[in-house]
């Protein structure tokens, strides 16, 4: 069995969130919050969201052990790139990219 949780559209690049992603994969879910919460890092706020949601989803819709449960997978995607523009010298225009992620938590329970 395995519950999941997604978050879409955070406003943090998908590459800061992956150095937060590599801290708690395979991990249990206690430990992981831990690690999570003494992150000094932006992304570890919606990840300790997502977190408790999937392991609400874990406990609530599949039935399982939260004690038992660990996090088997994570991933982040690139969401929608929002397009700045910042003015230059001369009159000219640079494009800004503001990155967002799409976030993917997975966790099961240990046989």
């Amino acid at each position: 069995m395995e519950a999941r949780a997604e978050l879409k559209h955070v406003r943090i690049s998908p590459r800061k969130v992956g150095i937060v992603l590599d801290l708690i994969r395979n991990k249990p879910c206690d430990i992981a919050m831990a690690t999570l919460k003494l992150t000094p890092k932006a992304a570890s706020e919606p990840l300790i969201k997502l977190l408790k949601s999937a392991m609400a989803n874990a406990e609530n819709n599949h039935m399982m052990d939260i004690s038992s449960c660990y996090v088997s997978q994570c991933w982040c995607g690139e969401g929608i790139t929002m397009k700045r523009i910042r003015p230059k010298d001369h009159g000219r225009a640079h494009r800004i990219l503001k990155r967002t992620s799409n976030i993917y938590l997975v966790v099961k329970e240990k046989e």
